[in-house]
């Protein structure tokens, strides 16, 4: 079992070394990375297991990211943390609780329309009772602090998902994606186990929401509820392999800097060129660079 975390223990030791090392932009390039692995690996622990492809991550990342709006002035920065991934966290076990029953497209289309409408709520609730649409962040964090605190929400991310993979919670959430009908027949209490792992999943994009609310001066829906973040985690994970582990984090370093190039070489058909990426993934890596590195594993025999 200890096997299995040194890889992630070495990952992180690594990456808590590069704030000595590295420049500034190298700092915020990295963050991006670490940001984009917690949000691909949660994802993937939940929908590259059952099958259930959500886009609500968007969501969930935005009200962890209006938690730590409402709560950074007086509260402490851990319990700002906190707080972001329990508000995901209650708010995708309540949702879940209600559009777990679907399946397929019908439930990929409302977890992006429930990230719309969670969008455009606090948007009214915002004009409404605060009299303003955003926030202003006066007393942040340091840069340091915010670095470390993200490197250790992807750490964290990355163990649940190892740690879930091994347990009895990651083979019923296996069986869900194998056969639903047949797991629930074996006696898997299935709709329980589904809002678990859609709750956990939304607990880490909470957390990080609320961790990265402090990379904008300013706070606003528009921003924090950018539907762009949840099919970007998507992407992501679906190119590495959803199925696995391994395969999201590491694309999601390397789709970080391909996304950086893109941006400042093509800001005009970035767009262009992530659909284009999402097809050719589809196509020709129907089970992303994992199921690549397994099929020139088995080559090499």
């Amino acid at each position: 079992m200890m096997r299995a975390y040194a890889p992630v223990a070495v990952a992180g030791v690594a990456a808590a070394l590069l704030p000595g090392l590295g420049s500034p932009y190298v700092l915020s390039l990295t963050l991006t990375c670490l940001m984009y692995v917690a949000l691909a690996t949660s994802w993937s622990m939940f929908s590259g297991a059952t099958g259930y492809i959500s886009f609500g991550t968007a969501a969930f990342f935005g009200l962890g990211a209006y938690v730590c709006a409402w709560t950074l002035d007086w509260l402490p920065w851990p319990v700002v943390i906190l707080g972001g991934a329990a508000l995901a966290a209650a708010f995708a076990a309540g949702t879940g609780g209600m559009i777990l029953h679907l399946r397929g497209t019908y439930f990929a289309v409302l977890t992006f329309g429930l990230a719309e409408l969670v969008r455009h709520a606090m948007t009214y609730g915002e004009k409404q009772y605060a009299g303003t649409v955003g926030r202003m962040l006066t007393e942040v964090p340091s840069d340091l602090v915010v670095y470390y605190t993200v490197l250790a929400l992807a750490v964290a991310a990355v163990a649940i998902a190892v740690a879930v993979r091994r347990s009895r919670f990651g083979l019923a959430l296996a069986g869900i994606g194998a056969d639903e009908q047949r797991a629930e027949t074996l006696g898997v209490p299935t709709r329980r186990i589904k809002i678990a792992g859609f709750t956990l999943a939304a607990a880490v994009a909470g957390g990080i929401g609320a961790a990265m609310a402090v990379r904008w001066t300013y706070i606003e829906p528009l921003a924090v509820f950018n539907p762009f973040i949840g099919l970007q985690t998507v992407l992501i994970a679906m190119i590495g392999g959803a199925g696995s582990i391994a395969g999201p984090v590491v694309a999601a370093i390397l789709f970080s800097l391909i996304a950086e190039y893109l941006r400042l070489q093509f800001p005009y058909a970035y767009m262009i060129a992530l659909g284009l990426l999402l097809i050719l993934s589809m196509l020709y890596l129907p089970n992303g660079l994992a199921g690549l590195w397994r099929r020139a594993g088995r080559v090499n025999r």
